[in-house]
């Protein structure tokens, strides 16, 4: 089929080459147009209106001599006006430019000439070699680019070309293929050439010989953020290698040339203090980096540090430090004594060990509730014989006698002194008949004594402790009172008049804290993580127990590591005591009858349960805002319970009296807190 349609034009292109010697008359289509007029000279005039373009073909075909395939979608009408005549070159032009501006567009091949739409006529486009010369015939060109990237100037061109043109890039050749009419290949490809021409931006490596790369960079970083070097295009980029102490320049030759310059005037040696410098520290403290800058310059230069070689011999305990290095406490600055490459490598160390560490607030909740109780029931007997007289007849004596938990009294006590009563907790109820002598001293002849106790004890006890302390540094809170204990004795004795007498005695008392302690560590990790190394300390004293020769205290210590995230809370560690007491005390065999027995029994019971939890939250402070913050809420907190205090009417101190905080804002703003004013020239502060 394609054959056959390719022919098919190819014996009409034929029949109208030899349409003058052809015996069948043309058909309507194909006869020449009737406003075509050959003159005497061999030059031809066309006037065409609303002439069908094949006719025009067939006109151009009889002028030129060229045979013409035409395709099978070339249509339409077209009008061609000239009023001189024009030679068959001419007329080839004139048809070609009738072509384009009807999209169609005439492709030689071989002795013939294919009449094509663009969009088809692109795949068959001339090479721009074998072009006829003509400005409207369609061609295709390539173009080598050399010094700048074919894809992104292929972007470039494409808006400058015609609807129907194509241009593709090549990567591996770099070049460009342009697909269009002579004419436009032409300006595009002169466009090409002004816009592939090799850029002066370079970059440049300076060396230095005595300034820092750093500080150059910066220096000259700030010269070239000029906006009217910005706005001509002629601004240079400044990078600094601090490896190899260079500066790197970037940028137009004219603003290289003068950077160039500047770096030379700067890159010089100092007159004054030589090899010898004075950093000035912002953060870190200059004792502490002292022993680490001796260890660096020590290994760059390959000498051992001062450290190691005290007490060596030979050589290497004998050269001389490769750089010496001294803290001033006053200023907060090293003094630096080095070779340059060595005094760089040190100051590059210190800018980074110079920087502002963040600070974390902890805050501790150490929670305790206790709960006591405690109850006690019994009856005790006492009998003895009384005669009239009121003396101890003949007859058996005796009683009960149960020591309560609680201390309860004796009762050969309470008879001596009833007012020893007040001293026993809960009821006591008691018999007496009368009063006896025992042992030569009048008491009560107690019958019975009967007690009831109860007792119910609570204790909620809460400690919030908070401490702020920079990353990586310990820190320690301490609420406590010093209590004095008693670690020995010692008593010397002397025979005066033969008796030992005690002579020179003396204790030795220790005090310890009693109290909350918390020591702290903080280190934050990547992120918003801290990992806390703590040790929790809540002590108080305890009641006096029977037998202790000294104080008691109650102790609970806590020692860990944790990692929690910032401003999240986290359970440290927990205690939950509960101790049960039974005790029963009865007269034997008797204390074992139903019901009776209660009268020979003395029973008591005692309850303790005590929680005790510790909570901890850090929150990490990277700025001064947040500082600030934190330290306006605690600040307000306090204000604020101090106003509440100030409104108690019951107080008997006056109301202006009560101390109170003053505001925040005043107390920022006070006249004391403000930096001193800068010394004026030649005064003296």
């Amino acid at each position: 089929m394609t054959r056959g349609l390719r022919l098919r034009p190819l014996l009409l292109g034929t029949v109208l080459a030899g349409a003058a010697v052809a015996q069948p008359p043309p058909s309507p289509e194909a006869a020449p147009a009737p406003g075509h007029v050959t003159t005497a000279d061999g030059r031809h005039t066309l006037n065409l209106r609303d002439a069908d373009i094949q006719a025009l073909i067939a006109t151009v075909s009889e002028i030129t001599g060229k045979n013409f395939i035409i395709g099978p979608n070339v249509q339409g009408k077209v009008n061609v006006v000239s009023a001189q005549p024009m030679r068959p070159a001419e007329i080839y032009d004139v048809f070609l430019s009738v072509l384009r501006v009807h999209g169609y567009a005439a492709v030689p091949s071989g002795s013939m000439v294919k009449i094509l739409p663009e969009a088809m006529a692109q795949q068959d486009a001339a090479p721009a070699s074998t072009r006829t010369g003509s400005a409207d015939e369609l061609v295709t060109q390539v173009v080598p680019v050399r010094h700048v990237s074919a894809g992104e100037l292929a972007g470039v061109v494409k808006p400058l070309m015609s609807a129907g043109a194509q241009v593709i890039a090549h990567g591996s050749s770099n070049a460009l293929v342009v697909s269009d009419r002579a004419s436009n290949v032409q300006r595009l490809v002169g466009l090409i050439q002004r816009i592939d021409t090799v850029s002066d931006a370079e970059v440049e490596v300076i060396p230095l010989g005595h300034a820092n790369a750093a500080e150059m960079a910066r220096t000259l970083t700030l010269l070239a953020d000029d906006k009217s070097a910005q706005a001509n295009g002629e601004a240079a980029r400044v990078f600094a290698d601090t490896r190899t102490n260079s500066v790197l320049l970037a940028g137009a030759k004219s603003t290289r040339l003068r950077m160039r310059a500047l770096i030379a005037h700067l890159d010089t040696p100092i007159e004054s203090g030589g090899d010898t410098q004075v950093v000035y520290l912002r953060y870190a403290t200059a004792k502490d980096l002292v022993p680490i800058l001796e260890k660096v310059a020590s290994t760059l230069s390959g000498i051992a540090p001062p450290q190691a070689r005290e007490g060596e011999s030979g050589a290497l305990g004998g050269s001389a430090p490769p750089a010496t290095i001294q803290a001033h406490d006053q200023t907060n600055a090293l003094v630096i004594s080095a070779p340059p490459a060595i005094f760089r490598s040190l100051a590059s160390v210190v800018r980074q060990l110079d920087v502002r560490r963040a600070q974390v607030l902890i805050e501790a909740v150490i929670a305790e509730v206790a709960d006591s109780t405690a109850s006690e029931i019994g009856v005790q007997w006492f009998t003895a014989p009384q005669r009239d007289d009121g003396s101890i007849g003949q007859g058996v004596i005796g009683g009960t006698n149960f020591g309560g938990p609680n201390g309860t009294s004796s009762l050969l006590g309470l008879a001596t002194n009833p007012l020893g009563l007040a001293g026993a907790g809960g009821l006591s109820l008691g018999y007496v008949d009368g009063t006896i002598s025992l042992g030569g001293e009048e008491v009560l002849n107690l019958g019975a004594l009967v007690r009831a106790l109860r007792g119910d004890g609570k204790n909620n006890v809460l400690s919030t402790p908070s401490i702020l302390t920079l990353d990586n540094e310990e820190a320690e809170i301490k609420v406590a009172q010093e209590v004095p204990f008693l670690t020995g004795q010692y008593t010397n004795t002397s025979t005066n008049g033969g008796a030992n007498l005690p002579t020179n005695p003396f204790q030795t008392i220790e005090r310890k804290d009693v109290g909350i302690v918390l020591k702290v560590t903080p280190q934050i990790n990547e992120g918003n993580s801290v990992r806390l190394n703590i040790h929790q300390e809540v002590s108080s004293l305890a009641q006096p127990v029977t037998g202790a020769v000294d104080l008691i205290t109650n102790k609970r210590e806590l020692t860990t590591t944790a990692l929690i995230e910032d401003r999240s809370l986290l359970v440290l560690g927990g205690l939950i005591d509960n101790n049960v007491t039974d005790s029963v005390s009865k007269v034997p065999a008797l204390g074992d009858i139903p019901l009776i027995g209660n009268l020979f029994r003395y029973r008591s019971n005692k309850s303790d349960k005590r929680d005790l939890m510790v909570f901890l939250r850090p929150q990490i402070l990277r700025d001064a805002a947040t500082e600030a913050a934190v330290s306006s809420e605690k600040y307000n907190y306090m204000r604020t319970e101090q106003l509440q205090l100030r409104g108690d009417r019951q107080a008997l101190t006056p109301r202006d009296r009560r101390p109170l905080l003053p505001d925040v804002h005043d107390f920022l703003q006070s006249p004391s807190l403000d930096p001193p004013a800068p010394a004026k020239r030649g005064e003296r502060r």
